[in-house]
């Protein structure tokens, strides 16, 4: 069961959990980012620098510094205060309550698109059993659920196939090609855009893994 509250500018949807949804790994749900992250925090991305930084937007900085347990304070800080705001939604995916990622909803519009962009790593040693994908799917399904959304967007270079595929089991669609996108690493790097509308989905996005045979709710 979806638990949140009601995505609105006012009450913007967080903090809240959502899930679980079961995998071969475990039980994976989301749940708001801490204070108290900083260590797992920390630990993960330094023993995760050479899977994650081919992807991630380039930094100031050593990737040891920048993800030194100090950094998270004011990390946090930023994420909780535009996530009040209802700009953002920064949430730590758990698998049996170990944490073993990050899925981020950023650029929250209302109005007339409401609209927003979805992103996601998960722990190397823990790739290939489903965990970004179900993580991913009940992100989509809290979007276009409470919080309200009718569209979400996610880039990803041409080279991260394990990334697309992600995208592609639970309905994304490519839309083309963006040159030049983003600088990744030291260099602008061409992405593919992948979006789903609401309409898309059939039932919820978690329900795609569950009839696929992916996931399931018990």
């Amino acid at each position: 069961m979806l638990r949140w509250l009601t995505g609105t500018p006012a009450s913007p949807g967080w903090p809240a959990t959502v899930g679980p949804l079961r995998t071969r790994a475990g039980a994976v749900t989301l749940r708001p980012v801490r204070l108290r992250d900083a260590k797992p925090w920390s630990e993960l991305r330094i023993r995760n620098q050479n899977s994650l930084l081919p992807w991630e937007p380039t930094g100031v900085g050593s990737w040891s510094e920048r993800h030194h347990p100090s950094a998270w304070a004011p990390q946090f800080s930023v994420l909780r205060s535009e996530a009040k705001r209802g700009a953002v939604l920064p949430f730590v995916i758990e698998v049996d309550g170990d944490y073993v990622g990050q899925l981020t909803v950023g650029n929250i519009q209302r109005g007339a698109v409401r609209t927003a962009w979805i992103g996601y790593w998960v722990d190397a040693n823990r790739s290939g059993q489903g965990i970004a994908t179900a993580a991913a799917a009940l992100g989509v399904d809290h979007c276009f659920g409470p919080v309200g959304l009718h569209r979400l967007d996610a880039t990803v270079q041409p080279s991260n196939g394990a990334s697309q595929a992600v995208l592609e089991k639970i309905g994304f669609r490519r839309e083309g090609l963006l040159q030049r996108y983003m600088d990744v690493n030291a260099k602008w790097r061409d992405h593919i855009l992948f979006a789903l509308t609401a309409e898309e989905v059939v039932g919820s996005a978690a329900e795609t893994l569950v009839r696929a045979g992916r996931a399931s709710f018990h």
